[in-house]
């Protein structure tokens, strides 16, 4: 199995980037899945790639749109989770309905699904900052949705780094 994240990443990325688990760059979460692979036949970047094609359409469409950070609320195991609540737009539940549509076609198995479609709640966790303190978005602030990315969770089975293996952006598209 191999298990992927596409995001919209709110800070500048770069294809290819890899960041410990631990530093993920600021970001919405559109839909995280496992998804399985004949070991025999292909590698995980044979897959990503497939999967990569298939969002191209979606991904590219959504570039662009204006979005404004909502209020602060908490999610995960008690509340301990900070995050900043997206306010509702329909290029980015639409983006995200698409590719849950995409995941579902390749076999794909979402992690959340009570975290899709009408339970999806876009949102920007709070980040510990490298330089100490605390990385976030604030009520009011906009977002320009500029990069979307289809990101490993282990690449090559290393579980404490994130890669980005596709990166749509708008830079990309000019």
């Amino acid at each position: 199995m191999r298990n992927l994240i596409f995001v919209v990443f709110v800070e500048p990325v770069a294809e290819g980037q890899v960041f410990p688990r631990t530093d993920w760059p600021l970001h919405i979460t559109l839909v995280r899945y496992d998804v399985r692979f004949d070991a025999g036949t292909e590698d995980g970047a044979d897959v990503a790639g497939r999967i990569a094609r298939l969002d191209e359409e979606p991904a590219t469409t959504a570039l662009g749109a204006g979005l404004t950070v909502g209020k602060d609320a908490a999610f995960g195991r008690n509340g301990s989770v900070p995050v900043n609540l997206m306010q509702p737009h329909p290029a980015l539940q639409e983006l995200h309905e698409r590719l849950v549509q995409v995941v579902t076609d390749v076999g794909g198995r979402i992690l959340t699904p009570h975290h899709t479609l009408t339970g999806y709640r876009p949102h920007v966790s709070h980040q510990a900052s490298a330089a100490g303190g605390e990385k976030r978005l604030n009520p009011g602030d906009a977002v320009v949705l500029d990069r979307v990315a289809l990101v490993d969770m282990a690449p090559d089975g290393d579980h404490t780094i994130r890669r980005i293996l596709r990166l749509w952006s708008r830079d990309s598209e000019a």
